[in-house]
């Protein structure tokens, strides 16, 4: 099957994404390595209250991870994700070939090339006339 980029954005239970950053973090890129993905880049979205609690957790960690996998082996990695103990939820969504430097490059914080496309000019409208005074 076809590999293609994914972008996957992972719940993870807040107290444990404090307490031990690079341990969950790195157990999150080893789960999709072990599913034969290669992560591209990797980083916190943001960590904030829940609207709702999941598993009696109030708070969570969402994880970014762009990263390309064989489409055959996805639903190994939703698997994989439900029963990691730091996921609390998972989201992965294929990622458009034409959006996925790009996106990558913006996740990475680098500022991905501007082609120069060419500009369409806008003929410039007459001034309005006024009436003379009296």
């Amino acid at each position: 099957m076809a590999e293609r980029t994914y972008e996957g954005m992972f719940l993870l239970e807040a107290n444990r994404y404090s307490r031990d950053q690079a341990g969950v973090t790195g157990r999150v890129s080893e789960m999709i390595e072990k599913c034969g993905g290669t992560v591209l880049v990797s980083r916190i979205w943001a960590e904030q209250k829940l609207a709702y609690p999941i598993r009696g957790q109030r708070k969570g960690a969402y994880w970014l991870v762009y990263f390309k996998m064989d489409t055959s082996r996805l639903t190994e990695l939703t698997r994989a994700s439900q029963l990691n103990n730091d996921v609390m939820r998972d989201l992965v969504l294929a990622v458009d070939d034409r959006l996925a430097d790009a996106l990558v490059a913006h996740a990475k914080g680098e500022t991905p090339p501007v082609e120069d496309a060419p500009v369409a000019e806008t003929p410039e409208k007459p001034a309005p006339e006024r009436p003379a005074a009296t």
